[in-house]
C-alpha cells in the first residue's frame, strides 16, 4: 500500500512502510530544521516534542506498540486506486460491510490554524485510504530522522561492529556422518536405464541425428532483377512474352480523303529520306474493296517478325504508372493559414487622415504613402520607420515609384500638380544623376501639338527638392513606363497625357 507524508488536511496513506519510503509537506521541514541537529542517544531530537505548557510527558505513553502493526486497516477494498471513489460519498467499506462516509476536508485555512494552535500539528499525516489522520510518536519521528541523515533507523544498530566468527574450528577428529555407503549407489538406475533405451530406439528410427547435413547458404544477386530469380524462369531462362504487333490503323485505308494521298512530288521526297525515317506504308486510294491488290510487303514484314523473335533479345520494360494529380504538391487550406489573412503584423502609424495611395520600391525595403492630411511618407517595410515626411499641402492623390532600383524617385499626384521628389536613397553616384534628371533651366509649358501653350507647366518645386509639373485640371493618377523614362498622368476630365 503506497503512501505519502504530507501534513494534515492533505491527501497521503498511513502505514510504517509508507512512512519511511516519502516524506513531504511540513514534517520533513520540521525534521530538516534547527531542533533536528541534536543526538538520537534518548536525547530531544525536536524543539516542539516537549509540551508548550510545561506538562511532563509520560516515557510509556510515546513508546510504540508493536501490535499496531498488525492491526488490520479499517477500510476493506483492497488494493484499488481510491480515485475510483471520487464520485462516490464512501472511500470503502469496514469489515462489516458497511460504507466508509468521507469525512469533511479541512481547507488550507484550518489547517495553518491547526497548525498554530496545536504544537503537535506537524506530525499529523493524514491517511486518505482509510479517511482519517495519524499522529506519528517520537520513535517513528526519531526514526525518520536518523533515515534522513543516511543512518540506521534505529540507533541501538551499530552497522560497523566488530565481526564475530561463530564457527568452531576446532577439529573433532570424526566426520559428522560416519554411516556406510547405501546399496543404491553401486546398482544401475531403473529410470537411468529406460531414458537410455528411449534415446536408442530414437536414434534408430531417424528421430535423433547427430551429423546434420549442412545447408548450403542462401544467397541472392543484391542488384539482381526480380525477374532473374528461379521462379520465374521456364527450363532455365526468364521468359518474357514477346511484343505484340502494331495493329494497322487509318493510314492504311484503302478509299482515304485526297488531303492524305501525298503527291508526285512528296513521293519522290521519300525516297531522298533515310530508310529509318523513311514513312513505312504510303497510302493510295481504289474505288472498292475488290480492286484492292495484294500487300507488297507481306511477306517482308513476316519474315522481319520472325527475324526479331528468334535474334533480338527481349528485355521487360518497366513503367510506372503515376497519376500526374499526384506529383503536385498539396497546398494547404486557407483555412489552415490562419490567422495570417487575418493578423496584424505591423502598423505605421504618422499619418492623421485617410491614407489614398500607397507605393513600395522596387528593391522591397521602402513604401510610400500618401494621405489626405497632406502629406508624404517613406517607410521602411521591415521595421515601421519613418524615414522622411514631405508637407505637400493639400490631399494627395497618388504616389509611384520609379521601376529603376538606381532612380529611386518618387512621383506625386496633389489637386493640379504633380511632383517629381527625389527620395535621398541611393549613394552619392546615383544622387549625382538624379540631380541631372530633376534640374530645370526655366518654366517651360507644351501643349498636344508641341507648341509652347500654358497646358501643362515644367517648375523647380520652390519648396521641396524635385520638379513640379502643373496641369490644368485635377490629376488622379500618376504611372510610371516599365523602363522608368516616361510617365502618364491620368486627369479628372478623362483626359490621360504622356510625359
Amino acid at each position: 500500500m503506497g503512501a505519502e507524508l504530507q501534513p494534515a488536511g492533505e491527501s497521503a496513506t498511513a502505514g510504517e512502510s509508507a512512512i519511511l519510503e516519502n516524506f513531504g509537506g511540513n514534517l520533513i521541514e520540521a525534521l530538516s530544521g534547527d531542533g533536528g541537529d541534536a543526538e538520537e542517544d534518548g536525547e530531544e531530537e525536536h524543539g516542539g516534542d516537549a509540551e508548550e505548557d510545561g506538562e511532563e510527558e509520560h516515557p510509556a505513553a510515546e513508546e510504540s506498540d508493536s501490535s499496531e502493526d498488525e492491526v488490520a486497516p479499517r477500510n476493506t477494498v483492497g488494493e484499488v486506486p481510491l480515485k475510483w471513489y471520487d464520485e462516490e460519498e464512501h472511500i470503502g467499506y469496514d469489515v462489516t460491510g458497511k460504507k466508509i462516509r468521507k469525512q469533511s476536508k479541512r481547507d488550507k485555512i484550518d489547517s495553518f490554524l491547526a497548525g498554530v494552535d496545536d504544537s503537535k500539528n506537524w506530525r499529523k499525516i493524514y491517511d486518505e485510504y482509510n479517511d482519517e489522520e495519524v499522529e506519528l510518536t517520537k520513535d517513528e519521528t526519531r526514526m525518520i530522522r536518523r533515515l534522513l541523515k543516511g543512518k540506521t533507523p534505529h540507533a541501538d544498530v551499530d552497522p560497523y561492529a566488530p565481526y564475530v566468527d561463530w564457527f568452531n574450528w576446532e577439529d573433532k577428529g570424526h566426520p559428522l556422518s560416519n554411516a556406510p555407503e547405501p546399496k543404491r549407489r553401486f546398482t544401475p538406475s531403473k529410470w537411468e536405464q529406460k531414458k537410455v533405451v528411449k534415446y536408442i530406439r530414437a536414434i534408430r528410427k531417424g528421430w535423433i541425428k547427430f551429423d546434420k547435413p549442412k545447408e548450403d547458404p542462401s544467397v541472392y544477386l543484391l542488384w539482381g532483377d526480380d525477374s532473374t530469380s528461379a521462379e520465374t524462369k521456364r527450363q532455365g531462362l526468364s521468359y518474357i512474352p514477346a511484343p505484340k504487333p502494331k495493329l494497322p490503323g487509318h493510314e492504311e485505308s484503302y478509299n482515304p480523303s485526297v488531303e492524305y494521298i501525298p503527291t508526285q512530288e512528296e513521293i519522290n521526297s521519300y525516297q531522298l529520306m533515310y530508310e529509318e525515317d523513311r514513312p513505312k506504308f504510303i497510302p493510295k486510294r481504289f474505288e472498292s474493296l475488290r480492286s484492292v491488290p495484294a500487300y507488297e510487303n507481306a511477306v517482308k514484314e513476316e519474315f522481319d517478325r520472325c527475324l526479331d523473335l528468334y535474334l533480338c533479345p527481349r528485355a521487360r520494360k518497366k513503367r510506372i504508372n503515376i497519376d500526374p494529380e499526384s506529383l503536385k504538391p498539396k497546398l494547404p487550406s486557407r483555412k489552415d493559414l490562419r490567422p495570417y489573412p487575418s493578423t496584424c503584423y505591423l502598423e505605421y502609424r504618422g499619418h492623421t487622415g485617410p491614407v489614398k495611395s500607397l507605393s513600395v520600391q522596387i528593391s522591397g525595403q521602402w513604401i510610400a504613402s500618401g494621405s489626405t492630411d497632406g502629406t508624404v511618407r517613406i517607410w521602411e517595410v521591415e521595421t515601421g520607420r519613418c524615414l522622411k515626411v514631405w508637407d505637400v499641402g493639400e490631399a494627395v492623390q497618388h504616389v509611384a515609384w520609379n521601376p529603376l532600383p538606381d532612380l529611386p524617385i518618387l512621383a506625386v499626384s496633389v489637386g493640379h500638380d504633380v511632383l517629381l521628389l527625389n527620395s535621398g536613397l541611393g549613394d552619392a553616384e546615383e544622387q549625382l544623376r538624379i540631380e541631372e534628371l530633376l534640374r530645370v533651366e526655366k518654366s517651360t509649358s507644351v501643349n498636344d501639338d508641341g507648341n509652347n501653350t500654358s497646358i501643362v507647366n515644367w517648375v523647380r518645386h520652390d519648396k521641396h527638392e524635385g520638379i513640379q509639373v502643373k496641369h490644368f485640371k485635377a490629376v488622379s493618377t500618376v504611372d510610371w513606363h516599365r523602363k522608368g523614362d516616361y510617365f502618364t498622368t491620368v486627369l479628372f476630365s478623362k483626359l490621360a497625357r504622356q510625359y
